[in-house]
């Protein structure tokens, strides 16, 4: 194959897995994992691998499927790991997800010093909440790392100081849910198996975090290893057009651009998600919407918020041009 990347990638997977006795490799059903895993099982491995999924709880039937599919085809055995605390119990425990991760856990830190959704600079309300400053650098967007501001969700700030999320069925938000059912397990499956390197399929042009998260695509120290980190997406479709990756149902029936937890409420195309889910597995769908009801609706107010702000803007721009024309 041409393609100098993929080339690369190859050579550098089976150069750093053969440093170690025994790897695991994460297997979530995605397309992304779909061609890290062709890409490894193609491989002259001398290591011992394994295969694990994390069952979250809120996984597709349609993704399940495909991991016995995917058994068939590379005649492998992936371990099906079911997480202490799945997603539901998470939630229930916890708290509800909200906008993004970090959003999400710099309002649970915020909540948890009973924060009274005020404004203010960071050195007034330091004051008051003496034991917050992380939550509240973020909540005044002081931080230095412009993607840590509050400022980074349009219009958040204003709507939580309007609507209030206690009063909105938001008394407890959290974002633990991805920790507890995929760092957490990964952890103790590595620990309990001896795995020495965990193989992640990962992208950065899948963009979000990933982004700016990753510099490296091999992380000893932390005994990480991303095979197909620097993959664009013209990568992606090249290497699976040449080796005939092929996709679960989510891609190839469904119509989804990801396969993450079911439903997930930080997802941006969630409300298109809950349309298919509620005509392809309806049970799955019933399910979500009681688990995230409360969530749902907020993220919905907020969305109508971002739209009403929009106009307000639009309104006054208008009037201001207007007035112009008068004089």
């Amino acid at each position: 194959m041409g393609n100098i990347t993929i080339t690369k990638a190859q050579l550098k997977t089976e150069n750093v897995l053969n440093m170690y006795d025994r790897v695991s490799v994460s297997i979530s059903g995605g397309s992304d994992s779909d061609d890290m895993l062709d890409l490894i099982t193609k491989l002259d491995l001398k290591c011992d691998v394994r295969y694990v999924f994390y069952d979250t709880g809120l996984e597709y039937a349609a993704t399940k499927r495909h991991l016995d599919y995917l058994d068939k085809k590379y005649s492998i055995n992936i371990d099906r790991v079911k997480v202490k605390k799945p997603i539901p119990v998470t939630v229930k425990e916890k708290g509800q997800p909200f906008v993004s991760k970090q959003a999400s856990e710099m309002l649970s830190r915020l909540q948890s010093h009973n924060f009274k959704w005020e404004d203010g600079t960071y050195e007034t309300l330091i004051k008051k909440y003496p034991n917050c400053s992380s939550a509240l650098k973020w909540w005044t967007n002081e931080k230095e790392d412009d993607r840590c501001k509050i400022e980074r969700n349009k219009y958040l700030k204003e709507f939580i100081m309007m609507y209030p999320p206690e009063q909105h069925g938001m008394e407890r938000i959290s974002g633990a849910c991805c920790d507890e059912a995929k760092k957490k397990p990964d952890n103790k499956y590595r620990k309990e198996n001896n795995i020495q390197l965990s193989v992640l399929g990962i992208r950065k042009a899948e963009g979000g975090t990933r982004q700016v998260a990753y510099k490296e695509c091999f992380n000893e120290i932390k005994g990480k290893f991303l095979p197909i980190l620097w993959f664009k997406n013209v990568d992606k479709y090249i290497y699976e057009k040449e080796y005939n990756v092929v996709h679960s149902e989510c891609y190839t029936v469904y119509g989804l651009e990801r396969t993450g937890c079911a439903g997930c409420p930080f997802g941006r195309k969630f409300e298109f998600e809950l349309k298919v889910l509620n005509k392809y597995e309806p049970k799955l769908f019933k399910a979500v919407n009681n688990i995230f009801k409360e969530s749902y609706a907020y993220t919905r107010k907020y969305k109508d918020f971002i739209k009403t702000q929009g106009g307000i803007q639009i309104s006054l721009f208008n009037n201001y041009t207007e007035e112009i024309k008068e004089n």
